[in-house]
């Protein structure tokens, strides 16, 4: 067989001199042609392909999870390195971001991020080589192969394109022979990119089964339904203020004089997400997702237990039927184990979780009140009271009966209590299996006892929640500790769930039809199984603005707050902030939280202010790296990162 040889683009990687400009494969010609000489080894060149997927869910390397404003860590500390890896990504939302070492570094790789393009290439030549293989891989096999393949190469794009806006695309890898000047690439103007991004989908979408035959095997293979859903995803964030007429860029411009950015916007991007949302959604019923409901005969509980089960375990229960695409590595193990209150004193004593991930007062604030709206607008809501204490005395499953508590964390949506533990709060599960009233005290659900001093508060200099609150959304019910240990129930982190489908849905047809029954309908399916009623009836009934769902801008805010709740700490907030064009008005917010060094209620329940978070402009792109752009000029940097 003649001998293959491939360059990558040498503007992709990071270089300091000609020798490192190309990268050639020479040296791996023998394996790259012993790969595809079977099914086998053309089988492990594909999960080669996959294994380039970022690591969702993990805290120390998906910007999405602590890059933004949703959680705080108290202090960084080598003890953490061995759950956390190192706080790149935290130090994002520091204002650490910069171009001489970018952290969260997808495009050259390195500071918690993979080179993308590195998993590019590695497509590509999947592509070029599967035509190799033997007649032990049958032509339907081979189809679906190359179909998962062309998936991973458009995510890889689609996953580039939103953090630095333009990129290089990269169809085929460049001969050996290439010159210099083919090699120096450009980055292609943004809608250049959405179009190829989806063309890619389209052309994978006709050869993926509609559902995993083989459950042992192959989940975590692409699907039809993740296609689609990753689709539409991708082409709301095309049609989405940041890429859809944003005119701050319009003077992005390169060196052949090419607009990188289209500042006009586009209202039919609107009717193509809509439609690509529709056709995910239709897909993905068909292939029996649905939303999950708690319903385990093993744990009799409450209605109103069940309800927050329900919410739960939508994300944690493993490849429930709710999940389109989750990460099949078990990257949210390390989100257990850093999110986990002590429940009792042996947690303490054996270190057995670390629960440094604190969500903050802006995310314990976000969530609706018991009436299915914002608490600023709920007419019967003391808002101006929230973080005054009061005896919780009608809440007996989700706030300890007769418990002084804050207000704030009274009256609220079940989501709130789903996602969320805190001081006096109930929590079913995680060791304790009786709902409150079933059984004795050391079964019945746990109640937080979050102060100084007590089990669940603050314990030593390092292993503490800094705000007072824990994501139980973290950790599956079933994971508990025992007199050795803890023993984890693995999950699956989703990425994309078919909730947050029907809010996709639900935000682009109002934009492009403004509010109508349909949008009504898949928002409030959503909300039926939050435990809220619908959108119109809510406000009508309990906002201070009752005409607000009415209007497409008022029904744009309920959406985006919509999915701020549902999808909360499941790294959705991070990008949707930045592709609404929103996140220079909502980072810019200080992170407070409770006093965890107060061990009374009058001293617990003051504010502490940890920081005050800064978002510019330029912070809704990544860098490019300083080095990169030296080694080719024809890139240009993202606008405001010069200096």
């Amino acid at each position: 067989m003649k001998k293959i040889q491939y360059i990558f683009i040498l503007v992709i990687l990071t270089m300091s001199s000609c020798n490192d400009y190309l990268d050639v494969v020479p040296d791996n010609v023998a394996t790259l042609e012993y790969a595809f000489l079977d099914r086998v080894g053309a089988e492990k060149f594909l999960f080669t392909c996959y294994s380039y997927l970022p690591d969702f869910g993990s805290p120390g390397a998906d910007p999405a999870i602590l890059s933004g404003d949703e959680l705080w860590i108290h202090a960084e500390n080598e003890w953490y390195n061995s759950h956390v890896g190192n706080f790149h990504t935290y130090h994002i939302k520091l204002g650490q971001q910069n171009i001489t070492n970018p952290l969260a570094n997808y495009w050259d790789g390195g500071y918690s991020g993979i080179n993308l393009y590195k998993g590019i290439r590695d497509c590509n030549i999947f592509l070029e080589n599967i035509h190799l293989v033997g007649k032990d891989l049958d032509s339907l096999e081979r189809a679906r192969w190359i179909a998962e393949v062309k998936f991973l190469k458009a995510y890889y794009h689609y996953y580039l394109l939103r953090m630095y806006g333009p990129i290089p695309i990269i169809k085929e890898n460049l001969p050996v022979s290439a010159s210099i000047d083919e090699v120096r690439v450009y980055r292609e103007p943004v809608d250049e990119c959405f179009d190829y991004i989806v063309s890619l989908l389209n052309e994978a979408v006709p050869d993926l089964p509609l559902q995993i035959s083989n459950v042992a095997t192959d989940y975590g293979h692409i699907t039809q339904p993740i296609a689609l859903a990753i689709k539409a995803e991708v082409l709301v964030t095309a049609a989405s203020p940041l890429f859809n007429g944003n005119q701050t860029y319009e003077n992005m411009v390169d060196s052949r004089d090419i607009h990188l950015f289209n500042s006009t916007y586009d209202e039919n991007k609107w009717k193509l997400a809509m439609d690509a949302c529709k056709n995910a959604i239709d897909t993905a019923l068909l292939a029996n997702h649905k939303l999950y409901e708690f319903n385990d005969s093993r744990y009799p509980v409450t209605d109103s237990t069940k309800l927050i089960m329900s919410l739960r375990n939508a994300f944690t229960e493993r490849w429930n039927q709710e999940v389109i695409w989750g990460m099949p590595a078990n990257t949210a193990q390390s989100l257990q184990h850093l999110s986990l209150p002590y429940f009792t004193t042996n947690d303490i004593s054996g270190s057995r979780t670390q629960p440094i991930l604190s969500p903050t007062l802006t995310m314990a604030e976000l969530f609706y009140s018991n009436h299915g709206v914002p608490i600023d607008e709920d007419t019967e809501y003391d808002f101006e009271n929230r973080y005054k204490t009061s005896i919780s005395t009608d809440e007996m499953y989700y706030i300890n009966k007769g418990s002084l508590t804050a207000n704030l964390n009274q009256h609220r949506e079940p989501r709130f209590h789903s996602s969320l533990g805190f001081d006096s709060g109930i929590w079913f599960g995680n060791g304790r299996y009786k709902d409150v009233g079933q059984g004795n005290s050391s079964e019945v659900s746990w109640v937080l006892q979050a102060k100084s001093g007590e089990v669940s508060g603050k314990a030593s200099s390092i292993r503490y929640s800094a705000t007072g609150y824990f994501v139980k959304k973290y950790s599956h019910f079933e994971t508990a500790t025992n007199s050795t240990g803890i023993t984890y129930v693995r999950m699956v982190f989703p990425i994309m769930r078919l909730a947050d489908l029907y809010l996709l849905y639900a935000e682009a047809r109002n934009e492009y039809m403004g509010p109508d029954a349909e949008v009504y309908q898949y928002l409030d399916l959503v909300r039926e199984r939050a435990g809220l009623n619908g959108v119109t009836e809510s406000w009508s009934q309990y906002s201070r603005f009752p005409d607000k769902p009415s209007t497409k801008t008022g029904l744009r805010e309920i959406i985006q707050q919509e999915r701020n709740s549902e999808l909360a700490f499941e790294g959705k907030r991070f990008w949707d902030l930045r592709r609404w064009k929103i996140a220079d008005q909502t980072m810019n917010t200080a992170i407070k939280g409770w006093n965890v060094e107060g061990n009374t209620e009058i001293d617990y329940y003051s504010l502490v202010t940890y920081d005050i978070l800064s978002f510019t402009t330029k912070e809704y792109l990544w860098p490019l790296k300083q080095a990169t752009i030296r080694v080719n000029p024809n890139l240009i940097q993202n606008p405001f990162w010069e200096n």
